[in-house]
């Protein structure tokens, strides 16, 4: 049986992207393989629980539909054994992952989102990468990352493509999102769907 480094297991809604106001447990995996500046997101491993001991926290919020986040669940051994878990147990299994390592059991999800950063470009080889999602959000880290945005969208295929904003030093960076969503829609003008623009919703309305 598979161990799986944890920082939190808890019910909550999806606050981003295409599901946002679906009731959810979240899977935040501890450790990241990326190092992002301006990353508010904590990470460090708390728990060290089985694929059994985590269906049954999981059961215990009675939400069907689950989403592994991090940190970076990709980094995580026996990905697979735990997905197949969940799933056998009727649950709808999604993935958030910043998209550098394509998870050997991509087939087992029902939902994937990617959030690739462009402070490191240089590590989202062809070879490795996921390059088929359902979502698509890149993080405004600043307003001159079109060419990073275009270049995301011809190498990983998705229904959706988001822009979300920057939250840093207490603020969320709505304005800089706006410029960068309508450069690239106007860079992009003949490409189908427009990019859209992501609000992390449970922080406006202080959930976590």
């Amino acid at each position: 049986m598979a161990n799986y480094h944890i920082h939190r297991i808890f019910s909550s809604i999806q606050g981003e992207g295409r599901n946002v106001g679906r009731p959810v447990t979240f899977i935040r995996f501890a450790g990241c393989n990326l190092a992002c500046r301006w990353c508010d997101t904590h990470k460090d491993e708390r728990m060290l629980l089985t694929e059994d001991q985590i269906l049954n926290r999981i059961l215990f919020y009675g939400n069907k539909s689950v989403i592994l986040t991090g940190g970076e669940p990709t980094i995580q051994h026996e990905l697979g054994v735990l997905v197949q878990k969940l799933k056998d147990a009727g649950m709808w299994v999604a993935l958030e992952t910043n998209g550098i390592k394509a998870p050997s059991c991509q087939e087992l999800f029902d939902y994937i989102a990617v959030s690739p950063k462009s402070h490191y470009l240089s590590r989202y080889l062809d070879n490795i990468m996921i390059h088929k999602a359902n979502e698509v959000r890149i993080v405004a880290e600043t307003d001159e990352i079109t060419a990073f945005c275009k270049t995301m969208r011809s190498r990983i295929e998705a229904e959706n493509y988001y822009i979300s904003p920057l939250h840093s030093d207490g603020r969320i960076h709505y304005r800089r999102a706006l410029r960068l969503l309508t450069k690239v829609n106007k860079i992009m003008s003949d490409v189908m769907p427009p990019w859209c623009l992501s609000i992390q919703m449970h922080k406006i309305i202080g959930v976590r």
